[in-house]
């Protein structure tokens, strides 16, 4: 009887392990494959080599970029610093420019992740916010002045926080105030791997600011990209490893709510309790429920559920076109590729862009697409004036016409 239980249990953890190996292959997309969809008169840019993870641009065309990542699981063909570069969309010779790094800052550690831009309204004073892993497993939010005449940034202020610790992108909302993604559940890989195998959502989005930090939005396996509507009411996250786009409301505290999205359903039922919490109102019969179970009655249901936006691929960071609201991600069609890197069989890239996001159906559009054999492990997009400038997690940026 000994053996038995043992036997029955040993299949068990076996087949445990078997679906939770299947989850992952399907969580990394790993069988994906998504045909080459180019744009026209696309080129390569100069000096980045290696990677362009993350950019913000400016309403003056003026792109500011993260350069040099290093992060562990994921490959690195330097060791050199990290750098910020500026890019102007408007400059036909599209050449990045290195900006100087002054200030209180280690330099030979500097590994830039996210980066998000705030301007001061008061005096037009740009700041910006860069996401800083001086060493693996360590987070940390660097602030700096960016002086544009003199193509520097003037290092300000080093943040640090137990609640701030696997940032992966940050989005600025004062001075000395941003929301920050944590793409780790925990500091340590092995716990976080652990955490993602278990399928344990309990990655978050931090709120920070001098008065306080909090974490405001949780419920990811890992949360990447982040960014903030145009109006400023709203956040948007990208759960990668759902292949989501959540959509968050930014309260009066600075904590996030989910966007309730509204479905209208006709249900007819007959001889059948319908219960449950989604219902908002039904029609009753003043001869009690029994009347209404025993009748065929058509009604109106209102179901709520949070909003979030299948896009069908790994999507890293977040762009917001500030004219319409449009929605574009640098995505990973295929994630074991990604990590993994083999010459042979190179990581592809994907560009997304979502429309009317905050309407019953989003528009859900693929814009780009290569196989690694022009631009690998696509990070960020965003469109300006007409052209589309794409980032990658370790590879080169791209160029390209939209029309």
């Amino acid at each position: 009887m000994k053996w038995v239980l043992v036997t029955i249990c040993i299949a068990a953890l076996a087949a445990l392990l078997g679906q939770r190996l299947l989850k992952l292959s399907e969580i990394a997309l790993a069988n994906r494959e998504v045909p080459v969809k180019r744009l026209p008169n696309c080129h390569l840019l100069k000096n980045i080599e290696y990677g362009a993870e993350d950019f913000t641009i400016l309403r003056d065309g003026l792109a500011i970029i993260s350069t040099g990542l290093k992060y562990p699981g994921m490959p690195s063909f330097s060791d050199d610093p990290g750098k910020i570069y500026t890019l102007d969309l408007l400059d036909p010779r599209l050449i990045p420019v290195e900006l100087t790094i002054k200030g209180d800052l280690d330099r030979d550690s500097f590994n830039p992740h996210g980066i998000s831009v705030y301007i001061d309204e008061t005096d037009k004073t740009i700041h910006l916010f860069v996401v800083n892993h001086p060493q693996h497993y360590t987070s940390q939010v660097e602030i700096f002045l960016f002086v544009e005449e003199d193509n520097t940034i003037v290092h300000l202020k080093t943040i640090k926080h137990d609640l701030l610790h696997s940032v992966n992108d940050i989005v600025a909302v004062g001075v000395e105030s941003f929301y920050a993604t944590n793409d780790h559940t925990y500091p340590s890989a092995v716990l976080h791997m652990l955490a993602v195998f278990l399928g344990l959502p309990w990655a978050d989005v931090v709120y920070y600011s001098p008065g306080g930090v909090k974490a405001v939005g949780d419920g990811f396996l890992s949360a990447n990209g982040i960014n903030m509507s145009p109006d400023k009411r709203y956040l948007y996250v990208s759960a990668i490893l759902d292949h989501e786009i959540a959509v968050f409301e930014i309260k009066k505290n600075k904590d996030l709510v989910h966007v309730k999205v509204k479905l209208f359903h006709y249900i007819k039922y007959e001889r059948k309790l319908l219960y449950g919490h989604n219902i908002i109102f039904c029609i009753v019969s003043r001869d009690g429920p029994t009347a209404v179970i025993q009748s065929a009655i058509t009604f109106l249901m209102m179901s709520v559920s949070n909003q979030s936006v299948a896009v069908g691929s790994l999507c890293d960071n977040i762009e917001v076109d500030h004219v319409t609201g449009d929605i574009w991600l640098g995505c990973h069609p295929n994630g074991a590729k990604v990590a993994v890197y083999d010459p042979e069989d190179l990581p592809g890239s994907e560009v997304i862009r979502i429309q009317d996001i905050h309407y019953e159906k989003p528009v859900v559009t693929q814009v780009y697409a290569d196989d690694g054999s022009v631009l690998i492990g696509s990070s960020v997009a965003a469109p300006y004036e007409g052209k589309l400038l794409i980032g990658t997690v370790y590879h080169k940026a791209l160029v390209c016409d939209l029309k």
